[in-house]
């Protein structure tokens, strides 16, 4: 088993380019599928899952070429349909995950898709469902061998459809969209996925000829066409490698220069990080912008608690990736900005605190007593006030008393007196100002939840 040896406590410095979105690159392989004719695809990333696809399409027939490195053709005029039977194709396609986008293209083009239960990582929820689903709603019918857990969908002739995914998923997405490209009629495919690999999906799709409209939104409409054309196509750099590369520059505070970005389809991750006050400075380079990081404690520091705690918590459903959100929350930990519960990202070691027990003492009386003002304002200030009138009261006592032995005022006693009842009539209006700001509000929100 391999193994990393890091040796930290370094500032990172120069220049990196990312490789391909493997994600985008699965998807448009298999849209190769869909034609005989040649397709070019450049920036193509050379690893192991990619070049298993790579590997499982040429043994189907298709002709692949590596022009040169990154940049492959692809030609898919002399399909081996009767190889999807082999025993070859079962080991093979179950153990890559990509190996399900293969179904949509061969149902549409050749009337049959079959794929064993695919492999690849078990992160997070990865059902076949929406796929099945989907392509069922065009016409397909499905058989499933639970002895093998082969899957299999067959149909003379896919009918457009409308298509209510039950989930947004980018490769069921993908397989029902290039299973549609092909059928007849129009299809409407409602809560698709809108990531920036759907939309360069669409993009070749469109430049092989097929008639797709709603690019970049959740309803993609597609009106079918008889037969697709070869095209060029460039993957876009991986933004989830990208959003990484950004959280390591935070979590070392260094500055680095990440070349070839394509800005504009990166997604909320610049959002993301600016939110917490980091500079990205981006530069314009050939097709691709380029991008620097720098000022990450300071601006990470330029937030407040409360905020970064929002934004932090919310990075999950802000698209940022796995990798970038959990770099991005070691980042924030590391930096000691925010407290990130040490049970998420160290689950066998025990929360610590190094901070000093006076101001802690201090904190928490002070947020007690926010907290009192906040849902009891009469309270917090009529308490005071109180006091404050028991005062006065014995201390015009007093001033009476000296009044009727001497027959003139004590001037620094009746002073005290009237300041004691001025400070005591303040804090009750302003006691009865928030308990009336705060029944308002209440009744505001209540009827806007109605």
């Amino acid at each position: 088993m391999g193994t990393f040896s890091i040796h930290g406590g370094v500032k990172l410095k120069g220049e990196v380019t990312p490789q391909g979105a493997k994600n985008e690159a699965l998807q448009v392989i298999c849209a190769c599928l869909l034609t005989k004719d040649k397709v070019i695809i450049d920036n193509i990333p050379e690893i192991i899952d990619v070049l298993k696809l790579i590997d499982l399409l040429s043994s189907l027939g298709v002709k692949v070429t590596r022009i040169k490195k990154n940049k492959y053709s692809f030609q898919a005029d002399n399909v081996n349909i009767d190889y999807l039977n082999s025993k070859e194709f079962k080991t093979k396609g179950s153990s890559l995950r990509g190996s399900i986008m293969i179904v949509g293209p061969l149902l549409t083009r050749f009337g049959k898709g079959y794929i064993p239960k695919p492999g690849g990582d078990k992160i997070g929820r990865r059902r076949l469902d929406t796929h099945f689903l989907g392509l069922i709603k065009l016409g397909a019918s499905f058989r499933y061998n639970k002895e093998e857990y082969f899957y299999g969908v067959e149909a003379k002739q896919l009918k457009g459809s409308y298509i209510l995914l039950d989930q947004a998923s980018v490769t069921g997405t993908a397989n029902v969209l290039m299973a549609s490209v092909l059928a007849t009629g129009k299809t409407e495919i409602y809560n698709a996925a809108c990531e920036p690999y759907i939309q360069q999906l669409c993009n070749m799709l469109i430049a092989m000829g097929a008639d797709i409209s709603g690019v970049g939104s959740n309803l993609l409409v597609v009106n079918g066409v008889k037969t697709l054309n070869g095209c060029n196509h460039t993957v876009l750099p991986d933004m989830i490698e990208i959003g990484s590369w950004i959280g390591l520059a935070v979590m070392t505070k260094s500055q680095i220069t990440i070349k070839n970005v394509s800005w504009d389809n990166l997604g909320q991750i610049p959002n993301v990080f600016r939110k917490l006050g980091i500079k990205l400075i981006t530069t314009m380079v050939n097709s691709f912008s380029g991008s620097k990081i720098q000022d990450a404690e300071s601006g990470l520091r330029s937030y407040g608690r409360d905020a970064l705690k929002k934004i932090v918590s919310s990075l999950e459903t802000e698209g940022m990736g796995m990798s970038a959100e959990i770099l991005l929350k070691a980042a924030v930990h590391k930096l000691k900005i925010i407290e990130v519960p040490r049970k998420e990202m160290y689950p066998n070691n025990v929360q610590t605190s190094s901070q000093n027990p006076l101001k802690h003492g201090l904190t928490v009386i002070s947020t007690i007593f926010k907290l009192i003002i906040e849902t009891k304002p009469l309270t917090a200030f009529g308490i005071p006030s109180l006091f404050l009138f028991i005062f006065s009261g014995i201390s015009s006592f007093y001033v009476i008393e000296f009044y009727n032995q001497m027959s003139r005022l004590p001037v620094g006693l009746t002073l005290f007196t009237i300041t004691l009842l001025t400070v005591g009539f303040f804090f009750i209006l302003a006691g009865v100002i928030l308990y009336v700001l705060s029944r308002i509000s209440t009744k505001i929100n209540f009827h806007q939840n109605e």
